[in-house]
């Protein structure tokens, strides 16, 4: 499903009147009728509850003029409050407004505090609350009336339905600008805008659903809309096959790069979900003096003894083994738990120069590049990079708070100046594209942040990348995947108990879910 700005929103109502002849007016009774019909979903008693819609002067007060009058047809009771004059409503709003003055709709004009004031009681005693103050025509904090409705609403402690975003949050990107409504569900319109999915800003819609509103599903799927929500169907379609006349050597070989003293976990994570994923066979390369350990922590993973420096680290004269190593192999999983040593820092940036197979970049091996990303740009193979936020601050030398507010066209940036694929993680992960797409994972709980899932994730990515997948198709899934299999760990254990081996123990009950097409549609997580 395409994810919008208010940019993009407005050229698809524009497009659908201009070429489909879908009238404007059209749009917003469809959008009032399907607003309706989706609470009659989440609210059983919506028609013998008492409603308070409070509506702005544009079009968003004109779609929530079409849901009270739906309402009041009903049998709900139904009570209007505009924050303007009449005289103030304009375009397909002002069609809206008539009909329900001549419905005898009880519509009062508020348009100041003492206003406001008045309607306390009825505000506080409603059973449901729609907000349809301010839509996706926003720009810049709310003001005036309207800003004191916002707050007002937020104070109640009433159920509010937003109506298509909670008014006063912007529409194209995470950040929260006050005042803003803090809604328990929102109702958006034909697709959903960015703000609506993106921390922290997501944590003002509630639970979200998407009302059809009748635009043609030919602009909906638009290609020319650089960013997505992952669905289940495209996953379960995209996971490699298994068949049945096929042997270890058909999945793939995984090398893995990883460990050093006091982080030996991080490799042995990253090695085992590869396994878990499918990949053939894996081999984990680690420094010479952790080899004997490995060996006996992992069944199941071949190890390979590198050249160490006197830390313990892997040492720069280990470039040719792992060259020679490559050979044979599918992709090289790099960064878990690696260090920073400065010889190892030096031996990740002449791997990334020299590697002829793809590579998962995450942890330690992203922090190497801290100083040189431009080593990025002389890579010869696909290069998927896994950061968090600070981590790709600190590769960007921009702050980690700028690198949230801004995600989606700082990712894109990332991708298009060094040709890689990026996972952004954090809640709602990002995976963007060299060519400017960009998909955000719906799966993943609190529960993830935990020493540990980041280390699985790229061993996931990499186990599929094993398996065929073109490495931004793997990084898409991986990520699915693996927040699946977090989520399923959530519902079992909670999210304080959980730990990164739990998702290693939940990875294939998260694949036999999406090829079963048994996929939770809600995360399960408390």
């Amino acid at each position: 499903m395409k994810v919008v700005t208010a940019k993009e929103m407005q050229e698809l109502d524009r497009r659908a009147e201009a070429e489909y002849g879908i009238s404007s007016l059209i749009l917003m009774e469809n959008a009032g009728a399907g607003v309706v019909r989706a609470m009659e979903q989440h609210f059983p008693r919506l028609y013998r509850s008492r409603v308070v819609v409070v509506c702005g002067k544009g079009n968003n007060g004109g779609d929530g003029l079409v849901v009270a009058r739906h309402l009041v047809n009903g049998g709900a009771s139904v009570q209007v409050l505009l924050l303007a004059k009449k005289e103030e409503v304009k375009g397909d709003a002002t069609v809206n407004l008539r009909i329900a003055e001549r419905s005898g709709i009880p519509l009062a004009e508020v348009t100041s505090g003492r206003d406001l004031q008045k309607h306390r009681e009825s505000l506080i005693t409603a059973d449901l609350i729609v907000d349809a103050i301010l839509g996706t025509g926003l720009t810049g904090p709310a003001q005036g009336i309207a800003a004191e409705a916002i707050q007002l609403l937020n104070s109640l402690g009433r159920p509010l339905v937003a109506l298509d975003l909670p008014s006063g949050l912007g529409s194209d990107d995470g950040c929260i600008q006050e005042p803003c409504v803090r809604a328990q569900l929102t109702l958006t319109l034909a697709l959903p805008k960015r703000s609506l999915l993106l921390f922290p800003a997501a944590r003002c819609a509630g639970e979200v659903q998407v009302v059809d509103i009748g635009i043609p599903r030919v602009l909906l799927t638009d290609s020319k809309l650089p960013v997505d929500l992952t669905e289940p169907e495209e996953m379960q379609t995209a996971l490699p096959p298994r068949d049945p006349d096929s042997h270890k050597g058909t999945y793939g070989h995984v090398l893995v790069l990883a460990g050093s003293p006091g982080k030996t976990g991080a490799a042995a994570l990253c090695s085992l979900a590869a396994l878990r994923t499918g990949a053939g066979l894996v081999t984990l390369a680690v420094p010479e003096g952790l080899n004997d350990l490995m060996e006996v922590k992992l069944t199941e993973v071949m190890t390979v003894g590198l050249p160490e420096t006197e830390e313990r680290t892997v040492a720069f004269q280990a470039r040719d083994a792992l060259l020679g190593l490559m050979e044979g192999k599918r992709v090289l999983a790099l960064g878990p738990g690696l260090s920073t040593h400065p010889e190892t820092v030096r031996l990740v940036a002449s791997l990334i120069q020299a590697a002829k197979i793809p590579l998962v970049i995450d942890a330690d091996g992203i922090t190497a590049l801290a100083r040189q990303p431009e080593v990025l740009s002389k890579a010869s193979v696909p290069v998927v990079l896994t950061p968090h936020p600070g981590e790709l601050g600190r590769m960007l030398w921009v702050p980690k708070e700028e690198v949230v507010e801004k995600r989606i066209p700082i990712a894109q940036k990332v991708t298009s100046t060094y040709n890689v694929t990026l996972v952004l993680k954090g809640a709602r992960t990002l995976i963007a594209e060299a060519g400017g797409a960009v998909h955000i994972n719906p799966t993943g709980n609190p529960g993830m942040a935990t020493a540990g899932v980041g280390d699985v994730l790229t061993g996931v990515i990499a186990g599929l990348i094993s398996q065929g997948l073109s490495p931004a198709t793997a990084a898409v899934v991986g990520v699915y995947l693996h927040g699946l299999a977090g989520d399923l760990a959530c519902r079992e254990l909670g999210p304080e108990a959980m730990i990164a081996g739990d998702l290693l123990e939940k990875l294939p009950e998260a694949i036999r879910a999406l090829k079963d097409g048994t996929v939770p549609r809600r995360a399960p997580c408390p």
